[in-house]
């Protein structure tokens, strides 16, 4: 949905809220900020929220901010005063299941989608980080690095960022030979070496390309279905061809995805 925007001229001159402030002023409240995080990971699921705070709020809660700015003990502080403050918030968990079958930005959309429809509070606008989903409830705009100047936004990303690395803690504990604990699931050199060491888990994106490559060398299928992106096609040598899957140039479901005494892979 599109609808009226708040002109340039209302911001300037704001504090680092000023955006979330000049939409509750125009009465196009109530403003839900949405976010996710573990997009960029290789392991564990991806996590969107969607939040409402009251108006006023960004500025009562002191240490709000990009999530990624905080850390992990101000992020718990903050997530607990964002869960008592919030008129409104709706967590989403997307399991590495949805991501490999559908791809990792039709997945995020989706669940920024499915977030937002989740909160009890009707919004009167979205805002959310950093590129548009459409098909939102309500009109809705992207703002660029969101989650530094919107409120409602950075309260999102903490409360997706909190729920996620409790999960791949508590994943860690299931798979501690890789470190989840410390990388949270993110392409790091210690996560690259138990990756190449021990090979994928079930909870590693399998769609990914080092992943995928690591699976290859390690002559293991994937637990559950794939699209393969072109770039993890050609590293791990896998014959592209016709499927009849309704799938575009950019990837490839592996539904039946065996490894070669090689250790490259091939569809059948």
């Amino acid at each position: 949905m599109t609808g009226l925007k708040p002109p340039r001229a209302v911001i300037r001159g704001e504090s680092s809220w000023g955006l979330q402030a000049a939409l509750e002023r125009r009465g196009l409240g109530p403003v839900a900020g949405v976010d996710e995080a573990g997009r960029g990971a290789c392991a564990g699921p991806l996590v969107v929220a969607a939040c409402v705070l009251k108006p006023g709020d960004g500025a009562r809660l002191t240490e709000l901010t990009d999530s990624k700015l905080l850390t992990a003990a101000a992020r718990e502080r903050v997530y607990e005063r964002v869960l008592a403050r919030a008129v409104d918030y709706a967590v989403v968990v997307i399991p590495t299941e949805e991501v490999d079958a559908r791809g990792i930005h039709v997945t995020n959309v989706e669940g920024m989608r499915r977030a937002v429809s989740h909160l009890r509070t009707a919004p009167g606008y979205v805002l959310t980080d950093g590129f548009g989903v459409p098909g939102m409830p309500a009109p809705s705009l992207p703002v660029i690095k969101g989650d530094r100047v919107v409120a409602c936004v950075a309260a999102a990303s903490v409360l997706a960022k909190v729920t996620r690395d409790r999960i791949m803690g508590d994943l860690h504990d299931e798979y501690p030979v890789y470190g989840f604990d410390v990388h949270k699931g993110y392409t790091t050199t210690e996560h690259g070496a138990a990756l190449t060491e021990h090979g994928p888990s079930a909870v590693h994106r399998w769609s990914y390309t080092n992943v995928a490559v690591a699976a290859a060398v390690h002559r293991r299928e994937p637990p559950h279905r794939v699209l393969l992106t072109a770039a993890a096609l050609h590293a791990t040598a896998a014959p592209v061809r016709a499927l009849d899957d309704g799938l575009g140039q950019n990837g490839l479901f592996a539904a039946d995805w065996h490894v070669n005494s090689q250790g490259g892979a091939r569809i059948s």
